[in-house]
């Protein structure tokens, strides 16, 4: 691709976000009910290609069991308050009233509680219990401390999660995490992210990965991208991942599944992300909009609470519905954001696209007056697609 000078010595592709792009309709269209949303990593199947995020939240183990109910798969932060105190129900509710200039630092003297490991395997042993497939997430730092108490409690998928997650970490402690030799180690899949580039994934799925998460800090509670100035659109992070994963394809004859990991908030930016060449989406703040979430309205990232450098907000969300008509329907406002699954339903169908796969080879284009175009009064008006 041509790059843009950014000056003398310094030169930079064009990058876009969801909202600068769009599916372009094709000669052939379906009907909803005869389109297979469903994807599968390992053994694992899915009829929603909805996972939850592992933030507080978003995702406690009921939330992840109704997810699981509708379809999708909810994700379990270990290094979360559900793992760091027997009933974190009052702490989740002081953090939703707390006022917006004490928030981070209560949050960080909240989170200096440490993970218990006894907990851990607790959280996994309710999933199991509830007969729903155990997902949770660990950072690099902490997977060789806490990743046998949750095997052994029956974990099936493990998802290894940071601001930036890279195949080869350089550092000068001895105890640094060898992504490589840790994923083969063991059988189960093993989701790594965040990432953002075309080289970053292709040596990630060279550490035999199952999935990649990509994005870095487009999320609504994420300030990554403000504090350390760094993050891909992610439009484009999703496209160059999944060309990185084509070629891995074609190199190994190995798949691996590429996950879109913020950015979302409605149905069609789902829809966009996926024909991007996306498997599946992770969401948060449209999550945390249900009546069911933990975080009573509130969401935040799970860097929010660092305790040297924070990344992360605590933003209110508003609950719009329970986690049941967010995710399937039915939806009672015009906005996108209720329903998510069928919004994507009908985009593949009105496309003519009968799977994910196919639909990862929609035409797209560059679009930047999409969200605007002819919505003048739906602007003005705050209604619609003029909603903040």
């Amino acid at each position: 691709m041509t790059e843009i000078e950014i000056g003398i010595g310094k030169s930079g592709r064009r990058a876009y976000g969801l909202d600068d792009v769009a599916i372009v309709p094709s000669r052939r269209t379906r009907d909803p009910e005869d389109v297979d949303i469903s994807w599968q990593i390992d053994a694992y199947r899915f009829e929603v290609p909805i996972l939850g995020a592992a933030m507080d939240g978003v995702m406690s183990p009921r939330t992840a069991l109704e997810l699981a109910r509708l379809g999708g798969l909810g994700v379990l932060n270990l290094e979360g308050l559900w793992t760091r105190y027997e009933d974190p129900e009052p702490l989740l509710e002081e953090i939703a009233s707390l006022d917006d200039a004490i928030a981070t630092r209560r949050m960080q003297e909240i989170y200096k509680e440490p993970v218990k490991e006894e907990l851990v395997g607790k959280r996994i042993a309710e999933l199991k219990d509830a007969g729903i497939t155990a997902a949770a997430s660990l950072t690099p730092p902490r997977v060789e401390r806490f990743h046998t108490t949750a095997l052994e409690a029956g974990l099936d998928i493990l998802v290894i999660q940071g601001t930036v997650v890279s195949a080869e970490h350089v550092s000068s402690r001895p105890d640094t995490l060898n992504l490589k030799e840790f994923i083969a180690r063991y059988d189960i899949p093993v989701v790594v992210g965040g990432c953002a580039s075309h080289s970053m994934a292709l040596h990630l799925a060279r550490t035999g990965a199952a999935g990649i998460l990509v994005g870095v800090g487009p999320g609504n509670a994420c300030t990554s991208r403000g504090v350390l100035g760094i993050g891909v659109p992610q439009a484009t992070a999703i496209a160059d991942a999944a060309g990185a994963r084509s070629r891995h394809l074609e190199e190994t004859g190995r798949y691996v599944h590429i996950i879109a990991d913020g950015g979302m908030r409605t149905g069609g930016d789902v829809a966009k992300a996926i024909a991007c060449g996306a498997d599946a989406a992770m969401l948060g703040s449209p999550l945390a909009r249900a009546t069911e979430a933990p975080g009573h309205g509130h969401h935040w990232g799970m860097a929010t609470f660092h305790p040297e450098l924070p990344r992360g907000a605590r933003v209110a969300v508003n609950q719009i519905g329970s986690l049941g008509e967010i995710v399937a329907g039915p939806a009672a406002e015009n906005d996108g954001t209720l329903n998510l699954a069928g919004a994507l339903r009908t985009s593949m169908a009105t496309t003519g696209h009968a799977s994910i796969k196919e639909f990862q080879r929609a035409e797209m284009m560059v679009a930047p007056s999409l969200q605007t175009e002819g919505k003048h009064y739906q602007r003005a008006q705050g209604i619609g697609m003029g909603r903040g």
